[in-house]
């Protein structure tokens, strides 16, 4: 299971912080609700794409002893499923959907000049899909505004909100992505599997 890291800054700092195991430690396990600190259980790399950033980072992984379960600790500006940071990716949508640039601009704007038009294409049709119910769950953090469809309201509530903040709110508090969830994982960003079929008689 992933959460999100209560550290705030710069991919810089985060890298430079990730190593205190102890200092972000969860006090309890978020999947089976046992009150007792999980333990440290190494960590994990992905890649990331900022827009002053293209690498790896490490990622702090945790135990639970009870139900033998880990918990990753996924940075702020980190989308989970995503290899491009969430700054990139607002850049774009704002740019591409509100502003009307075409896919070439929308990607400058999120100083992507090599982005394939694809990916944005991608970004697009899943933010177009995710949008009404994000318009209604941002309900919370700020004020509908009138606007011409789901997709406008939903990025000037983004935006109003502020990215990272609605970024924590949705996926801490409802296990929402800002993008949805890939067609492969079940709504709380685990794969989703099937049972195995019973034996016939």
């Amino acid at each position: 299971m992933q959460i999100l890291h209560p550290f705030t800054g710069s991919i810089q700092q985060y890298l430079q912080e990730i190593s205190d195991s102890d200092r972000y430690r969860p006090d309890h396990c978020p999947q089976c609700e046992a009150k007792e600190p999980l333990v440290g259980h190494g960590f994990y790399s992905r890649t990331l794409v900022d827009c002053a950033f293209d690498g790896a980072i490490r990622v702090r992984r945790y135990l639970c002893r009870l139900c033998k379960r880990t918990v990753s600790l996924l940075p702020h500006f980190v989308l989970p499923w995503l290899r491009f940071s969430l700054s990139v990716i607002s850049l774009f949508l704002v740019a591409r959907l509100l502003q009307g640039l075409t896919l070439a601009a929308a990607a400058l704007a999120a100083r992507q000049s090599t982005m394939p038009y694809q990916r944005g294409q991608f970004w697009v049709r899943r933010f177009r899909k995710q949008a009404p119910a994000l318009a209604v769950a941002l309900a919370a953090l700020a004020a509908p505004k009138p606007a011409p469809d789901f997709v406008s309201r939903a990025l000037g509530m983004l935006e109003s909100a502020g990215w990272i903040a609605a970024h924590r709110f949705l996926f801490s508090a409802l296990r929402a992505h800002l993008l949805g969830w890939p067609d492969s994982l079940a709504p709380q960003g685990r794969r989703a599997t099937l049972a195995p079929a019973a034996p016939s008689a």
